[in-house]
């Protein structure tokens, strides 16, 4: 793995590298949807990355604290890649306290066996529409 000390990487690019979005566009977005947080504060894609900074960012439901290890601006394979940063103990505890809620929730609400023809649309239409007015 290479380690790159002598000029900076950016946000968008290491986040790309350790692989927690699929393309550098994406990150670049999730930085500027306020979606990473580095060091507590949102930050531009161009910001210079530093070790042992502390980052939190937004996967779908799902939000990691990560610590930075290491810096490169190389995209390498996954086993590599997680060994660029390690996520706090407190965030692993978070995340899986909200799957296993999502999970419960999942569960007691039904689901029909079947998706509604046509009259059962309207009348679904009908009366969720109805009192909004």
């Amino acid at each position: 793995m290479k380690e790159s000390s002598n000029a900076g990487v950016r946000l968008d690019k290491w986040l790309w590298a350790a692989r927690f979005y699929k393309t550098r566009a994406v990150a670049r977005e999730m930085i500027e949807g306020g979606k990473v947080h580095y060091n507590g504060q949102r930050s531009k894609p161009s910001k210079l990355v530093e070790l042992d900074a502390e980052l939190t960012l937004r996967q779908g439901n799902d939000e990691r604290t990560v610590h930075i290890l290491a810096i490169t601006d190389q995209r390498r394979p996954a086993t590599e890649a997680q060994q660029l940063y390690a996520e706090t103990a407190e965030s692993i505890e978070k995340r899986e306290k909200v799957a296993l809620a999502r999970k419960m929730n999942a569960l007691t609400m039904p689901h029909p066996d079947r998706r509604p023809d046509k009259k059962e649309r309207r009348d679904l239409m009908k009366f969720k529409y109805s009192g909004d007015e």
